[in-house]
């Protein structure tokens, strides 16, 4: 045992939370492959109380009582694991192995836990949970795998176990990896609470019926820096059980917590390149966040309105975007600058302002549309005055075909005239093609300025993509 408990004090010693929470791993260091079979041979269990206590309480140490108890725990429960992975390695146990050793890792998980909120360990030993809960996630996995082929081979049913007990458990697919989540956010919320007790109150002992001083950690003491690697932690764990929605949970409590922690950049870059990697995913499985986006880029790309299917009644979305595709469907200039206007400041904060405000033409493009059909579409001369176009402009801006009322806004013909222009190129400019041309264009025909007259084509869809 001494090797090990010798690294221990160095560790506590020199403030190294890495060195120590090597002393709790349980894989034995490359250049020593048999240290954690020599330390768990070393004693019994009988004797593993007073052994490990005889190695932790040394006269140099400078341990409190309270933090003396609670590694004194933590180490035989270390070593009881390590006999559990040492018995599973030999052969020992043929059943169950996988959970008993995950029990065991788990009671190490537990103490460790216990030891930060009743024994006040320090943030620097931080690492020792990292190791903890990383194992514990790998042991719970491999738990599980044994339990589904228990269950594939017939050694143990969904409705009992062999020995037909009166109580007849229910085996759920990944059930020791959802415990292990529990353990693991019981970890996330000792981290992002940073809470502790000020045991200088009653002379470095814990009385759990004592009144003490609770107040918030200093930054460079606080366990929140810890917060970054529990939560990649969290969300490997959550993205194995395919429960993607719980890690939203850990990213509002850090959203809420912000204020309090040290700046992201602080943090190690490993802790924060894995968050940004896991955050990334999770926005990109978040169907409302990635419709956000895809709507407007939609828009902006095909200049066609997306299907009515993505935009049910009851998406949180809808508010959002249903009365602006409404008015674009409706060819109301008017409806489309209120539906605009209405959610202005929400479209700017989502940073898709500028893009469904480019939709504007597309809401145009249908508007002309209705007044060609009103001339006879394909069955009229195909001519249309721009002074029409300009009044039914007018009309639309003043609340015409849309919903509630517009305002009063001037718009001259040239302007109209204009704008029509822009429909012809933006297609041409799409296709790559020099503009104008009669067989192409997003309106497409031309405009004939010295008789103020649109000609449409009247061989192919005059407005492409809407059938006529």
């Amino acid at each position: 045992m001494e090797p090990i408990f010798q690294a221990f004090h160095q560790a506590q010693y020199s403030g190294s939370g890495h060195a120590l929470a090597a002393t709790l791993s349980p894989i034995p260091p490359a250049h020593d492959p048999t240290l954690l079979r020599r330390f768990y041979n070393d004693s019994n269990d009988s004797a593993i109380e007073s052994d490990i206590q005889h190695y932790i309480r040394i006269p140099q140490s400078n341990l409190s009582k309270a933090e003396s108890t609670s590694w004194r725990d933590i180490y035989i429960a270390y070593w009881r694991a390590i006999g559990e992975i040492l018995r599973a390695e030999t052969g020992h146990h043929r059943d169950d192995w996988a959970i008993k050793v995950y029990e065991a890792w788990k009671e190490v998980a537990n103490l460790l836990i216990r030891g930060y909120s009743h024994a006040n360990f320090g943030a620097w030993t931080m690492p020792c949970l990292y190791t903890a809960g990383k194992y514990l996630r790998i042991f719970a996995i491999k738990a599980d795998e044994e339990q589904a082929i228990k269950v594939r081979t017939g050694e143990v049913n969904m409705e009992g176990d062999a020995l037909g007990d009166d109580i007849m458990p229910v085996f759920e697919k990944n059930a020791w990896l959802e415990d292990a989540a529990r353990v693991i956010n019981r970890v996330f919320t000792l981290c992002i609470s940073d809470r502790y007790v000020d045991i200088a109150l009653s002379n470095n002992t814990y009385d759990p019926h004592a009144h003490y001083l609770v107040r918030r950690a200093p930054i460079e003491e606080s366990r929140k820096w810890g917060l970054y690697h529990t939560t990649n932690l969290l969300f490997k764990t959550y993205f194995k059980l395919n429960s993607i929605s719980l890690s939203k949970n850990c990213l509002r409590a850090l959203e809420a917590a912000r204020t309090d922690m040290p700046p992201m950049e602080a943090f190690p870059r490993s802790h924060i390149v894995t968050f940004k990697y896991y955050v990334g995913v999770i926005h990109f499985l978040d169907e409302e966040l990635l419709l956000t986006y895809l709507i407007p880029t939609h828009l902006h790309t095909s200049l066609t309105l997306p299907s009515p299917a993505l935009l049910p009644p009851t998406s949180p979305l809808s508010p959002l975007f249903t009365p602006l595709l409404r008015a674009l469907r409706l060819g109301s200039l008017s409806a489309f600058t209120a539906a605009l206007s209405t959610s202005e400041s929400i479209y700017v904060k989502r940073r898709i302002y500028l893009s469904l405000e480019r939709a504007r033409e597309l809401c145009l493009r249908n508007l002309l549309r209705k007044i060609w059909l009103l001339q006879g579409g394909k069955e009229g001369s195909g001519r249309v005055k721009v002074g029409m176009f300009a009044e039914g402009v007018r009309w639309s801006l003043r609340g015409g075909g849309g919903e509630g009322e517009g305002e009063e806004e001037r718009v001259e013909d040239e302007e109209v005239e204009c704008w029509v222009a822009n429909l012809i190129y933006r297609q041409n400019q799409q296709t790559n093609k020099p503009p104008p041309s009669t067989t192409q264009g997003l309106l497409k025909g031309y405009i004939s300025h010295e008789h103020s007259t649109v000609v449409l084509n009247r061989k192919g869809e005059a407005f492409p993509g809407t059938g006529v």
